[in-house]
């Protein structure tokens, strides 16, 4: 792993029917097995909507978004609103780019995402 990056870590906590997924450190192929129990704590007693936090994150590669993708369809197949917050300026465009910005919502930060729902 490059320097000044860190290992990759995800955290979920709840606030007003939102199951909010905290993300942290480098989200590459070695972030799936952490993402992937993230994502089942959130949903283990359903959430009105799901909030991935990336404000914390340092760098997302290629696969990294590929289990971004995998996340927002197991959300789309539950019927789960996907919202992100504190992606970077670089991220937003590449989440445009992708077309990941059509299925998801993106907010400025944590509180504009919740403000929002």
């Amino acid at each position: 792993m490059a320097s000044g990056f860190r290992e990759f870590q995800a955290s979920v906590r709840r606030q007003d029917g939102t199951a909010i997924v905290e993300l942290s450190g480098v989200m590459d192929g070695s972030a799936e097995q952490l993402l992937n129990s993230a994502y089942a704590e959130a949903t283990s007693s359903p959430p009105e909507r799901l909030l991935l936090n990336f404000a914390d994150v340092d760098y997302i590669n290629s696969t990294g978004i590929a289990l971004i993708v995998s996340i927002l369809a197991q959300a789309r197949k539950a019927h789960m609103p996907l919202i992100t917050a504190g992606l970077s300026e670089h991220y937003q465009e590449i989440f445009r780019i992708t077309r990941l910005a059509d299925f998801m919502s993106i907010y400025p930060d944590e509180a504009a995402a919740l403000a929002a729902a």
